[in-house]
């Protein structure tokens, strides 16, 4: 996975910054809306017009937030609270939904067919986080998948910025690499489930 190989180098920098921000006063929530804010309105204004390099630039740096305001929450005195977890969780689903929707009102408006695949996107992004609610709510550990959040991210955000860069199909391949592995994704953790409450 993505996150698992890159989480110790990413963790040695944002613990720093994570640190500094505890200590002016900042808290883990305020950085999660701080963030999501800014995804949503980058998103809003200039993935529509297809000014898509500079728009996935800003949505990037502000993605940043997701990193540290968990961070924040681990090293703080007082531990990671079930209200900034929820809330956390919420924004997530929120602010990667803004993303292929603000791609999808742009290909809608272009008549282009790869609005089909962006709608597949839109449904598998918001059901593979469910599963593993869901799952966990009959006790069952379904953290598992070939696409979890931040390797869908990675794809979807490389692809619209290369697309912005001009290069071709960039985000036709991103978005049907994307489709395929979240359908992939959806089942894996359906039968994960499944064989688990078979088992219970």
């Amino acid at each position: 996975m993505i996150s698992s190989a890159l989480k110790p180098a990413v963790t040695r920098i944002i613990e720093p910054v994570a640190r500094f921000a505890l200590k002016i006063g900042i808290t883990p929530n305020l950085v999660t809306i701080f963030g999501a804010t800014g995804v949503l309105l980058s998103a809003a204004f200039f993935y529509p017009r297809e000014e898509f390099f500079v728009g996935t630039l800003l949505i990037s740096f502000f993605a940043l937030s997701d990193l540290i305001d968990g961070t924040m929450a681990r090293l703080s005195n007082k531990g990671a609270s079930a209200w900034g977890g929820f809330l956390d969780s919420t924004i997530d689903r929120i602010t990667d939904s803004s993303i292929i929707i603000a791609v999808l009102i742009s290909l809608i408006q272009s008549n282009d067919k790869l609005s089909y695949l962006g709608l597949i996107t839109l449904v598998t992004g918001l059901l593979i986080p469910y599963i593993r609610a869901k799952a966990e709510s009959f006790g069952i550990d379904c953290a598992i998948g070939i696409a979890e959040r931040t390797e869908r991210l990675v794809i979807i955000l490389t692809a619209i910025g290369l697309e912005g860069l001009h290069l071709p199909y960039a985000l036709a391949a991103g978005l049907w690499v994307l489709s395929i592995l979240g359908i992939i994704t959806v089942i894996q953790r359906i039968r994960v489930v499944r064989n688990g409450l078979l088992a219970q």
